[in-house]
């Protein structure tokens, strides 16, 4: 459903396999199911951050665990699941949207539907852009879709390609009107409810807010006071999730992965520091107690799988969906927010609704309480505690859960002593740049590496400065 190709009336230049003639709709549902794959697969070929994170292990070929990601394209692979799957779909969504000539029963009510729909499309495209950003740094942004004109586009630095993102955001908000309809059913993720896509909106520039805490403090509280006044996620009812089905190809992509093989085991990492804290989500989290206890293996080792626990059965039901942004998250960056600026309300408060939300995800709201009695806010050191509290929560949010890490160095996680030389021996904090821009982009590859330092796994991106 890529649509790039020659422009020629020639038909021998027409691909017979591409859909030339299609809806906005199809393509919304097209690219939002694989925005959702990619943010939820834990195939070592695309997203390792299951790995990297710590909270899973592999049993045999352990490349990825120790950072190994250049044997299997993983980088050309995101992009290929960023740039051609999602954003080029989403723009040729626009393209058609923009081209059409509506009926004369359409007249009337089209101008805000066309409004409704540009404005979710370019919410999905700022979504997608942030990933890319906390992934690799500068990136194609400003040409990366008009192939027409750029076929090799150039890299705009990060921090320019957030302050836009938080604009147009901005803009998208204030266009989306409950008076009028959107996609409808092939909108997966809300079904074109408008309120739920400003909480998803609100909530997003949230989330972009926060990540410039560091970097440029002024833009971040004006982001995220903007966020809270305009009305973020609070319950689960708000989750922007994909609903995946029970048949193939449209099963969820984690059940897909470890139903095939037995290639996963558990992390010792997260499984220890559960058990010590006494954290009843252990047992959702994963399965197969063996002699009364869960049982991690050590990062970087290989592990039989009959020897350890496993993911947890959720990962064995091919419906349990696919997560991209979650109101346990949106509560984590509420408590941050407190924290760091006194906004909205006490930090306390804040990081125990989140840690409760938490527990309340995975079935275990009944034990929420005593845990946040063993483990309380800590003013004195609020990093660790939000830190290390979204990074047991984001368990199946893993490249969020990769973005807490780096912005406030919590948990101190250790990178395995087999790693990768090329990690100098850290956990990586970004990925390299796919090595096909090197093949085919490479003026503009080239500058963008020498621009950010570096195109190594511990260059850091430009909101991690601590």
């Amino acid at each position: 459903m890529l649509f790039v190709g020659c422009s020629t009336s020639d038909d021998v230049n027409i691909d017979p396999h591409a859909s030339y003639n299609t809806t906005p709709e199809g393509l919304i549902t097209f690219a939002q199911k694989e925005l959702s794959d990619y943010m939820t697969t834990p195939s070592v070929n695309e997203n390792n951050f299951r790995l990297t994170m710590q909270y899973w292990q592999e049993t045999i070929y352990v490349n990825e665990s120790n950072y190994d990601f250049t044997n299997r394209n993983v980088s050309n692979n995101v992009w290929t699941d960023t740039y051609v799957n999602t954003l080029k779909n989403l723009d040729q969504a626009r393209r058609i949207i923009n081209a059409y000539v509506p009926t004369f029963q359409e007249t009337a009510t089209w101008p805000g539907i066309k409004k409704n729909q540009l404005a979710m499309i370019d919410i999905m495209q700022v979504y997608t852009f942030q990933v890319l950003v906390d992934t690799y740094g500068d990136i194609p942004y400003t040409q990366a879709l008009d192939i027409e004109s750029y076929p090799l586009p150039k890299y705009d630095k990060a921090a320019d390609v957030y302050a836009s993102l938080i604009s147009r955001l901005n803009t998208d908000i204030n266009n989306l009107s409950a008076a009028s309809d959107s996609f409808g059913n092939g909108d997966v993720f809300y079904k074109g409810d408008i309120g739920q896509w400003k909480k998803f909106g609100n909530s997003l520039l949230l989330k972009l807010g926060i990540a410039l805490a560091d970097v440029n403090p002024s833009l971040a509280q004006t982001s995220v006071n903007q966020a809270i006044a305009g009305g973020v996620m609070s319950s689960p009812d708000d989750d922007c999730i994909f609903k995946y089905l029970n048949s193939s190809p449209n099963e969820n992509p984690v059940y897909q992965e470890v139903t095939s093989r037995n290639d996963f085991i558990a992390g010792k990492t997260l499984v220890d520091y559960m058990k010590n804290t006494a954290d009843t989500r252990i047992s959702v989290y994963y399965r197969g107690p063996i002699g009364g206890q869960y049982i991690g293996q050590v990062i970087g080792a290989p592990g039989a799988f009959a020897s350890f626990s496993k993911p947890g059965a959720f990962t064995r039901e091919p419906t349990t969906s696919g997560t991209l942004l979650s109101s346990t998250e949106v509560k984590f960056y509420l408590a941050e927010a407190s924290a760091r600026w006194g906004i909205g309300g006490a930090p306390a408060t804040l990081y125990n609704n989140a840690v409760t939300s938490s527990f309340t995800d995975w079935g275990k709201a009944s034990d929420a309480a005593a845990y946040l009695v063993a483990h309380p806010y800590d003013p004195s050191n609020w990093k660790k505690s939000i830190g290390e509290q979204a990074w047991v929560a984001m368990y199946n949010q893993a490249i969020t859960s990769w973005n807490f890490y780096r912005r406030l160095d919590y948990p101190q996680l250790v990178a395995p002593v087999t790693a990768i030389p090329n990690a100098g021996g850290k956990v990586p904090v970004r990925l390299q740049y796919p090595p096909a821009e090197a093949t085919t982009n490479g003026t503009n590859s080239s500058a963008a590496s020498a621009a950010i330092g570096g195109d190594k796994l511990t260059t850091k991106i430009f909101w991690d400065i601590n």
